[in-house]
């Protein structure tokens, strides 16, 4: 489901151009915004003509806690009335330009263009980008999906049980610039604090249940079955007590050791319901994947690319068994494996389905974040690996792609999700004011 938010509105005008026109077609907008799913509407239903106008609907506004700003341009307005508003609403802005009217006698009726460009002129000049314009009849979704992304990371509750893998320098964060950058808080966890907390033998068993009606077993002992369902319940529980938005989780070395096995299979099932849990204490991977979710992605996957294939132009994504089960492909066996770790592996093993995918990774260097993002489509493929994995053909050549990730330094996790999320990604991007690495 996508991330619930609440949008402030206003409609602009001046009474030189057709403003009754203007807010007949300002009512038809709130009647069509009105059906937009997840989203509250906090709109300022007269006209704003003149700057005590715009400063009564700031005043209005700013007891609404809006997740961002409906600017409409009925028709051309004073330079002012964006600038008044904004001073007290700090919120992403969309400034929206209507289609010009059939003329009347030779008399433009709106010129809202007009309109969008001079409060846009005005606010780049003023030092303030976080705004995205469209000249169109309906609103754009994809900045709506955009603030979706913002509220979602700017409300984030992060866990990281122990602390990133050995040796992942890279995926380290400086976590009072996240929050500064995005809004985030991260608390930190023992690993015991995860594996040790309490559940119940019935969610135990219901858990077991589980994995014995999605996955072939017989790879696994019935010890290693009951240590799986524990943890899964464990797991669930530890997350929706501290309420978390996701939990980044140092997978290795210690926790095979430590617990028994390695909590991969039981991240497969976690994820497949809807929960974030990312591997090798990734915190900017954790944030990715809540990206991708508040835009409506349902199970992202944190995937290495691990494959590339430059003369057949195909690339392989893929990581040691925590991909949501729900991504099986259908036809190969979903198993569960003890393969690596000393035989604690435990994790879950399939092939993903094929599909359009989004691949984006949240990627923060010296505490300031880019956006890495590629668009892809997985194709079938046997199951000749331990794990989760698929194989994908970028739209650009693979050995472009990688090349893009290398000279970046971008770090070698992403979130994989299916779907299109390009186009709200790369507005949260330049609402963020970050790098788009492409």
């Amino acid at each position: 489901m996508k991330q619930p938010v609440t949008i402030g509105v206003v409609c602009l005008a001046r009474t030189t151009f057709d403003y009754k026109a203007a807010a007949e077609i300002y009512r038809k907008i709130q009647d069509d915004l009105s059906k937009l799913h997840n989203v509250r509407w906090e709109c300022v239903n007269e006209l704003v003509i003149e700057v005590e106008d715009a400063q009564a609907a700031a005043r209005e506004l700013s007891r609404k806690a809006i997740d961002g700003l409906v600017c409409i341009s009925g028709t051309f307005h004073l330079g002012h009335l964006v600038l008044e508003i904004v001073r007290t609403i700090k919120a992403p802005l969309l400034l929206w330009g209507l289609n010009e009217l059939p003329y009347d006698g030779g008399k433009i009726r709106l010129n809202s263009v007009c309109g969008v460009n001079l409060d846009a002129s005005n606010l780049y000049k003023a030092g303030m980008r976080n705004y995205h314009a469209i000249i169109q009849d309906m609103i754009d979704e994809n900045w709506i999906d955009a603030l979706r992304i913002k509220t979602a990371l700017s409300t984030a509750h992060v866990g990281i049980a122990g602390y990133r893998a050995h040796g992942f320098y890279n995926i380290d964060i400086d976590e009072p610039a996240t929050y500064r950058e995005i809004g985030a808080l991260v608390d930190h966890y023992e690993l015991a604090d995860a594996f040790n907390f309490p559940a119940g033998a019935d969610e135990v068993s219901a858990e077991r249940k589980k994995y014995v009606n999605l996955f072939d077993v017989s790879g696994i002992s019935a010890d290693q079955l009951e240590l799986v369902a524990s943890l899964a319940a464990r797991l669930r529980a530890f997350i929706d007590h501290h309420k978390l938005s996701a939990l980044a989780l140092r997978c290795w070395p210690e926790f095979a050791a430590s617990y028994g096995i390695s909590p991969c299979a039981a991240m497969s099932l976690l994820q497949s319901e809807g929960r974030i849990v990312a591997c090798e204490g990734d915190i900017d991977g954790a944030l990715s994947m809540l990206a991708h979710r508040a835009a409506g992605a349902e199970t992202p996957f944190l995937a290495d690319l691990s494959q590339i294939n430059v003369d057949e132009n195909f690339a392989l994504l893929w990581h040691c068994g925590a991909a949501p089960c729900s991504l099986w492909d259908g036809n190969c066996v979903r198993s569960l494996d003890s393969y690596f770790a000393g035989g604690k592996g435990v994790t879950a093993d399939f092939v993903m389905k094929p599909g359009a995918v989004s691949i984006m990774r949240m990627d923060s260097v010296s505490g300031c974040y880019r956006m890495f993002m590629q668009s892809a489509l997985g194709i079938p493929m046997e199951k000749e690996l331990r794990g989760t994995y698929l194989k994908v053909v970028f739209e650009k050549p693979v050995k472009s792609v990688f090349e893009r990730i290398i000279y970046n330094g971008i770090a070698h996790h992403a979130s994989m999700a299916y779907g299109d999320y390009r186009r709200p990604l790369e507005i949260f991007a330049r609402m963020q004011g970050w790098e788009l690495v492409q």
